[in-house]
């Protein structure tokens, strides 16, 4: 989950745009599972572009920004490693949002998490 995140918010920091960084991340549990968004106030990413963005190597950005095009696709195999799912709703120039779902440990419920940080 660590590294899930690392990303996520990594990509957030990379890919921002020129207004100050925000990034937001609330969890939401919905049945037996969570449903956990990161959302920022990035570039954004065209419609035609968001189910390809999690396939290995694949790069939207510009050579100047650093990177492999790894990173969304390992976040992938964590969620889906995990049970779950992940997929991003976003529009060019309008920041993004990555949504994932996890199921959560039996037994323990817990009321809706949030926190938001400004840079």
């Amino acid at each position: 989950m660590v590294r899930l995140f690392q990303n996520l918010i990594s990509n957030a920091v990379k890919y921002r745009g020129e207004a100050a960084l925000k990034i937001n991340v609330t969890a939401e549990q919905r049945g037996p599972g969570w449903v956990i968004r990161v959302e920022d106030n990035g570039r954004g990413v065209a419609t035609e572009h968001q189910a390809r963005i999690f396939m290995p190597f694949i790069r939207l950005a510009n050579r100047d920004v650093p990177g492999t095009g790894l990173g969304l696709a390992v976040c992938k195999r964590i969620v889906e490693g995990l049970g779950g799912t992940i997929w991003v709703e976003s529009e060019l120039g309008a920041g993004s949002t990555f949504c994932f779902t996890i199921m959560a440990a039996e037994g323990i419920s817990v009321p809706m998490f949030s926190h938001a940080a400004s840079v």
